[in-house]
């Protein structure tokens, strides 16, 4: 089963630079259509596995899943900041933040609440309403005139992909990748540990609820506050925080003292995430925005699939408690990265 849930994750990852391409050619809201739809297509397989008691189906339909996030994503983060107002960028990606925490918060407590009443029938069947409201929000926006006008913008122009190479863009994208490489030794094996203490999981689960409120009001502060001092400071700022998190954490690793290291990491994800998409992608040239959109967001999954690989070997010589430690010493990478760009006079755009 887990193999089959982390299909969606694997083809994510490989279709993501297609996503980028197609968003490229000016297709960018078409492509955030195409990952709704394909989204409710997903889902009624989704409904079929269930009424027919296929794994394969599921499987498959977990495979179309991943490919929808990979094409939809991209564009959607390409196009907050292309649709932004004038120097209120990382505002607006503070926001799309917010919505995405939101979704992440609300979405796996609906989901059980609603297979609990009406079955994995009618949980899917939610899938398939939500990736159609999808749809709905996004096609107006497309046929808007300022939509348009931005697409044609976009397809102007030769691309170059080697402008992908700019400093700021490649230390936002390698800091990321530490991020979320120490953030997965978080999320993987502090629930494990729990488990070999007989602890309930939902302890854990209220662990990730106080770490998504803690990112969810902290996102458009810290998007608001790139937009005025840069996002270095912001992201310096940020990393601090969960760092502090995670020391908290080597110290206190049961409730109710280990959430205050939840509610640090959850502040300091919240202020870096907008901060870091704004430095990555604020000053790239539109025409190459959505494939940077794609690059950059890759670089959060195989973060997050390093960490879960690599930190399990430590797990496995020095158990779950060893595994923390390390937390710090990762996420300080990751600060140090950030600031490379200035360490070596590089210049933002």
């Amino acid at each position: 089963m887990g193999l089959v849930a982390g299909v969606a994750s694997i083809v994510s990852l490989f279709s993501k630079p297609l996503g980028g391409l197609i968003g490229d050619r000016g297709y960018r809201f078409q492509a955030m259509i195409a990952g709704n739809l394909l989204g409710m297509l997903a889902g009624s397989l989704y409904i079929a596995s269930a009424l027919l008691g296929n794994l394969w189906i599921f499987a498959f339909a977990r495979a179309i899943h991943g490919f929808s996030m990979g094409i939809f994503f991209p564009s959607s983060l390409s196009t907050a900041v292309d649709l932004a107002p004038e120097g209120r960028v990382g505002e607006t990606l503070g926001w799309r933040g917010m919505m995405f925490s939101l979704g992440n918060i609300i979405g796996p407590a609906l989901g059980g609440y609603l297979s609990d009443i009406f079955g994995f029938v009618g949980a899917f069947s939610f899938t398939v309403a939500f990736s159609l409201v999808g749809t709905a929000l996004v096609v107006p926006v497309w046929m808007g005139g300022g939509g348009v006008v931005r697409e044609k913008e976009v397809t102007r122009g030769k691309v170059s992909y080697s402008e992908l190479l700019r400093a700021y863009f490649v230390a936002a994208s390698l800091a990321l990748f530490f991020f979320s490489f120490s953030y997965a030794g978080v999320i993987t094996y502090l629930p494990a540990l729990y488990k070999v203490l007989e602890m309930p999981q939902s302890i854990f689960g209220f662990y990730m609820m106080v770490i998504g409120i803690a990112s969810f009001i902290m996102r458009v502060v810290g998007g608001k506050t790139a937009d005025r001092v840069g996002p270095i400071p912001v992201i310096r700022v940020g990393m601090l925080l969960v760092i502090a998190g995670y020391v908290v954490l080597i110290l206190y690793k049961l409730p109710p003292h280990s959430y205050a290291s939840a509610v640090l990491i959850g502040a300091g994800f919240g202020l870096s995430v907008p901060a870091m998409q704004l430095m990555a992608l604020g000053n790239l040239p539109s025409k190459i925005r959505t494939m940077g959109s794609s690059i950059y967001t890759m670089f959060f999954d195989l973060g997050m699939l390093g960490g879960q690989i690599i930190l399990g070997y430590i797990a496995g010589f020095r158990g779950y408690v060893g595994v923390f430690p390390l937390l710090p010493f990762i996420a300080a990478a990751s600060l140090i990265i950030v600031h490379a760009p200035l360490l070596l006079g590089g210049r933002q755009g």
